[in-house]
């Protein structure tokens, strides 16, 4: 582990200004004299936007630097097990599932997989990033180590080879939740225990010390590439052609680019712009009207609307502790004010199939069997603006307008004035802000008084998890995962992670379901901790049908579209292979991602 923050293959000076990302006109790239071959780099973009920062794998994954950070992110650090979003089958990685059940969750260490340093991979470098949490509160794996009691480890034979099993035994009084263990282990990167047990060591066991070790190319790792170079325009992976992957995974070949190269940009149009002239070849940002881009050879996971797959739900939150968004008539009434398709087509370019009632997005993905048409119908809200102004009369609020007709204010049913509300989102996210102006045209227009709250990101995120908002717009999952939809119903409506305003929650930002409260209904944690338990089809079909019929009753938050899990796009000018709806071999992320990673090995050099 070297201390020093250099790296052996970082380029300097006017050197730099030659490679993508610089500023100045366009640049024509050639192999002749490049530290950087372009028949040999793939270059993709839209997950690090601020300067490098660190790639110590113990600090935390919010401030790490790609591809460190947060997500499932498999290029230097690998996790146990892949999730393919398309099928929800598990994929191997350092290990294979050899089973689950709501007991426990039982994976065999692949014999071949290595470190970097040439050692194996073994039991006790997963005990050590999994358990770490119970040795440190902030430790970026301590929740971990809240849903499993123990780790159980045995050798076995397996196909005459002598491996270790991993039984992760399911925690059942408190948290008793084998999808989240599940979620963890397909995210989690597994760390040499070897290397960072000294380096707590060397450090008198503070782990706050460790997390500020620099880490640079030189750093013991077991994914297919390392970290070659960083600047404050890129970041810089090169290949590591004896990954133990290449044989045990892959039938011996490599991955195709030599280089992978992440520039930094500042804006969403300096990643349109460099896709649409093959300087990119891979982005992950919102990218409006993409089918003008198309005869540049920009393409995506379908080549007609809604061009990408659904995996995301935005949605507004209510802030329920404070009128008059406490009150569910009010909520249901704000529903049915918001015009979902103009969200649809002006705000997210048509990148959303149309939107159904509930928080279970209806006949998408490995969720949409969940979904049920006759309650979303009977319990549901859709767009009606009279339906909301009678919503709206009927609990006994009224919208007092000028003289010039435009709307004042609100009274509710004791003729109180109530406050305007303010819809907080962060300034500059073009979608976003789009979809909040459509929402407050649409708000305005049955009788609400609601305005656009834009504020910079740095007050959002604070404000976020403190309750310090009316209405909030967020996106409770930006991964689809194991846990899918369960997770997003956890995210929004649970209240075992209570908090009072002011103090931090990581879920449920809008206080719903407070338990100290007389209207507290205690059937919503009961199905929470019911689903992940069960097993049977039918019976985890009626307990998520029950929850998302309490959901579209309460509306304690709004869902406004179907967004893909990552807007994914490519271009074919430099690479071809590219996974797409016609052929679905991997999901639709960049190949950085989780069980997407494959892409790499199956990618061509245009002709």
């Amino acid at each position: 582990m070297n201390r020093n923050f250099k790296f052996k293959g970082l380029i300097a000076g006017a050197l730099l200004c030659g490679l993508i990302g610089c500023g100045g006109g366009e640049k024509k790239e050639s192999d002749a004299g490049s530290p950087f071959p372009r028949s040999k780099t793939l270059y993709l973009a839209g997950s690090q936007w601020g300067d490098p920062t660190t790639f110590n794998p113990m600090a935390d994954v919010w401030a790490s630097t790609w591809p460190v950070g947060k997500g499932a992110f498999n290029l230097v650090y690998e996790p146990l097990l892949s999730f393919n979003a398309l099928d929800g089958k598990f994929e191997p990685c350092l290990g294979s599932l050899v089973s689950k059940s709501g007991d426990e969750i039982v994976i065999d260490i692949n014999p071949e997989a290595t470190w970097s340093d040439g050692q194996r991979v073994s039991a006790a470098d997963v005990k050590f990033i999994f358990e770490i949490g119970r040795r440190f509160k902030d430790a970026p794996t301590a929740i971990n180590a809240e849903y499993f009691t123990e780790i159980k480890v045995e050798k076995v034979q397996n196909n005459g080879v002598e491996t270790e099993r991993l039984t992760f035994v399911v925690e059942k009084k408190v948290r008793n939740n084998p999808l989240i263990i599940l979620d963890h282990i397909t995210q989690t990167r597994i760390v040499p225990s070897h290397i960072w047990e000294k380096a707590l060591a060397d450090n008198g066991n503070d782990l706050s010390a460790v997390q500020k070790i620099p880490v640079d190319g030189s750093a013991v790792v077991s994914g297919p590439y390392k970290t070659e170079a960083a600047t404050n325009e890129k970041v810089v992976l090169k290949r590591r052609d004896d990954y133990w992957g290449n044989k045990a995974l892959f039938g011996g070949k490599k991955p195709v680019p030599e280089f992978i190269i992440h520039p930094i940009f500042k804006s969403n149009d300096a990643f349109s712009i460099a896709l649409q002239k093959g300087e990119l070849d891979g982005s992950q940002t919102f990218i409006p009207r993409i089918w003008m881009k198309q005869k540049d050879g920009v393409k995506t996971w379908f080549d007609q609307a809604p061009y990408f797959l659904a995996g995301a739900v935005p949605i507004f939150v209510m802030n329920t502790t404070k009128a008059p968004t406490n009150d569910k008539n009010f909520r249901r009434a704000m529903a049915a004010a918001i015009n979902y398709n103009d969200v649809k087509e002006l705000a997210v370019s048509g990148y959303s199939p149309d939107i159904q009632p509930g928080l279970i997005m209806a006949g998408i993905g490995i969720e949409g069997k969940y979904f049920n048409a006759d309650d979303a119908k009977q319990f549901g809200v859709s767009y009606d603006p009279e339906r909301a102004k009678k919503i709206l009369a009927d609990a006994g609020y009224k919208s007092v307008y000028k003289a010039d007709g435009t709307l004042d204010y609100m009274t509710d049913k004791k003729g109180t004035k109530l406050p305007t509300l303010f819809i907080k989102s962060p300034a500059g996210w073009s979608d976003w802000e789009a979809i909040v102006t459509i929402a407050v045209k649409g708000l305005r227009a049955a009788g609400i008084d609601a305005r656009e709250g834009f504020v910079d990101a740095s007050l959002y995120w604070p404000a976020r998890g403190s309750g310090d908002f009316d209405i909030l717009l967020t996106k409770p999952d930006n991964a689809v995962l194991p846990s899918t939809p369960w997770s997003r119903f956890f995210n929004v409506m649970t209240s075992s992670t209570w908090r009072p305003i002011g103090q931090n929650m990581n879920e449920n930002y809008g206080r719903y379901n407070n338990p100290k409260s007389k209207e507290f209904n205690p059937m919503v944690e009961k199905l929470l901790k019911e689903i992940p338990t069960l097993s049977d089809p039918a019976k985890l079909s009626e307990a998520y049908r029950a929850l998302n019929k309490i959901f579209m009753i309460e509306q304690p938050a709004i869902p406004l579209a179907y967004l893909p899990e990552q807007f994914y796009e490519f271009s074919e000018t430099r690479w071809t292979g590219w996974p797409t709806a016609a052929d679905p071999y991997a999901p639709p992320l960049l190949p950085w991602v989780g069980a997407s990673t494959k892409i790499l090995w199956q990618l061509q050099l245009a002709k």
